[in-house]
């Protein structure tokens, strides 16, 4: 009833090709993913079944869930008159009422807009402004930075009193396959997130591909995974791949990398999925013998270095699951498993999917060449209302913005990001975003981050800042700058390096030359 998204579709000439290639990925028209993910999963294998967990010991069933979820829809329906097609923005760190909220959300036709409960109201304004949701649903301790937003706002307490009025009963919406389900943001490396718009085929589909082929959870499952649902990557591995298979989710809400060690050995957790820096950090305290319980652990956001990999190995038995994913295609692509993992290599594309590597005129290269990864498979790149969609999709291809080749045999080594996102512990970082930040500091005339190579977290947020006269740039200013950058934006973000110079360097037209200081940290680092 509501066409927003649809209408903000790009034009079908430049979506990117889709595929369907395998039996999986047939569908039919009318298709509601949330009766998928929790209606069918209940029966066929009881509602008796644990599908939520968390650390405090709350346990939620299958059947409860699907209660829960029902509740969720008819509160949205019944009491807040949400429409099919209207958004609801979600709010909250992982946990079981936020997955309830979202199938709720889907059962009752709407769009969910997933956002991370650190973002700030200045990082959620231009998602509200792009996506112009109707309703958030807030976890209480996040509530008070959308209350400033042009929306109607409804915290989890208030939530929770309604939805147990309800009866649980409610027949999803008859939505079409490819109806809009979810609308997830970009990390915003250029200051502005795109939205990635995702159909309800799209959500299975990451299941039919990856879950399917490459993950291969069983009932007998218990997954813990370290990144927010807001992050594809961890919708994906607590919400959609557990479900599908009658698996249990383990639903922290953070967690250091000791404090994820201990979970997966106090709880039984089979299948982990985190970065690269937990796993470095794990084996760096000598704790990994904690994760001897487990049968799969999975890698993602950044590539794994191999000396990591191969002490998982080594050590454990543990071969690590690799992948690249994006949050245009919803998750991983490339990946490989079991024997079929290649140490050192992302890599082949997973079935369903196949990959290419670009130059810079759209040509595809040969095996050894270097160049753009170009992607294609049944999920693709669809910004709404981006004039961006144009540099993502190239001649069919999604292009992710990293830099790979690939070898004789088809796998896929991974080179750098070809753009001025900072990969850190797994979080996409949008370098100019930063500077916004750092720049609204009083003492600030300018400044200019970069990536700092790093052996713990892959790269950490390096600043170059020059002060206004008279300031004097000393340990004491480093801390106040950087605590006014977390309290401007997600905390997380924040410049660990922070180096205070003259002036910034810059072309004969003005333009910032980041190479420059780029080439000073890499430098320092090989020194």
């Amino acid at each position: 009833m509501d066409t927003f998204a649809r209408d903000h579709l790009p034009p079908v000439e430049l979506w990117p090709t889709i595929e369907f290639t395998t039996p999986e990925l047939t569908y039919p028209d009318r298709l509601n993913a949330a009766t998928e993910l929790i209606d069918v999963p209940v029966a066929k294998f009881g509602g008796d079944r644990p599908a939520l967990r968390t650390p405090a010991g709350e346990v939620w069933s299958y059947g409860e869930l699907l209660t829960r979820a029902n509740q969720v829809a008819q509160a949205l329906t019944e009491n807040l008159g949400l429409q099919p097609g209207q958004r609801v923005l979600l709010r909250s760190p992982n946990n079981p009422w936020t997955v309830a909220a979202w199938l709720g959300v889907l059962k009752a036709g709407g769009v969910v807009v997933t956002t991370m409960a650190a973002l700030r109201t200045r990082e959620l304004m231009p998602i509200v402004e792009r996506t112009r949701p109707s309703i958030a649903l807030a976890d209480d301790r996040f509530a008070e930075d959308v209350q400033a937003l042009p929306l109607t706002v409804v915290t989890y307490s208030d939530l929770m009193t309604c939805a147990r009025t309800k009866s649980g009963e409610f027949a999803a919406v008859d939505t079409a396959a490819d109806d809009v389900a979810l609308l997830a943001p970009t990390s915003g490396s250029t200051g502005a997130p795109k939205i990635t718009v995702h159909f309800h085929r799209d959500i299975l589909s990451i299941d039919n591909t990856f879950g399917r082929h490459v993950l291969r959870l069983d009932q007998n499952d218990l997954v813990a995974c370290t990144a927010p649902f807001a992050f594809t990557f961890g919708l994906g591995m607590l919400v959609v791949f557990p479900l599908r298979a009658g698996a249990c989710a383990l639903l922290t809400e953070a967690a250091a990398p000791a404090q994820v060690a201990d979970l997966v050995e106090q709880h039984g957790v089979t299948v982990l999925a985190t970065a690269p820096t937990a796993y470095k950090a794990i084996l760096r305290d000598g704790i990994d013998g904690k994760l001897a319980g487990l049968r799969t652990a999975v890698s993602a956001g950044e590539h794994i270095p191999q000396e990591a990999w191969q002490r998982l190995r080594d050590r454990l038995g543990l071969k690590v699951i690799d992948g690249i994913g994006a949050t245009e295609l919803l998750h991983i692509f490339i990946s490989a498993a079991g024997d079929d993992i290649r140490p050192g290599s992302t890599g082949k594309p997973v079935p369903g999917y196949r990959a290419t590597v670009l130059d810079f005129d759209g040509n595809e290269l040969g095996p050894g060449e270097p160049g753009r990864l170009g992607v294609i498979g049944p999920v693709g790149c669809r910004y709404l209302d981006d004039a961006r969609q144009k540099d993502y999709v190239v001649n069919g291809w999604n292009v992710t913005g990293d830099i790979f080749h690939r070898d004789e045999d088809g796998y896929f080594h991974y080179h750098a990001r070809s753009d001025h996102m900072i990969v850190s512990s797994g979080y996409n970082i949008g370098g100019p975003e930063v500077e916004e930040a750092v720049d609204t500091h009083p003492d600030v005339l300018e400044s200019a981050v970069v990536a700092k190579p790093d052996d713990e977290r892959g790269s950490v947020v390096c600043a170059f800042v020059v002060l206004r006269h008279g300031v004097t740039g000393d340990a004491a200013k480093v801390k106040e700058i950087q605590d006014h950058v977390k309290q401007t934006i997600a905390p997380y973000k924040y410049p660990r390096d922070v180096r205070f110079v003259e002036s910034l360097p810059r072309n004969a037209s003005g333009k910032l030359q980041r190479f420059t200081l780029r080439k000073i940290v890499e430098d320092e680092v090989l020194r």
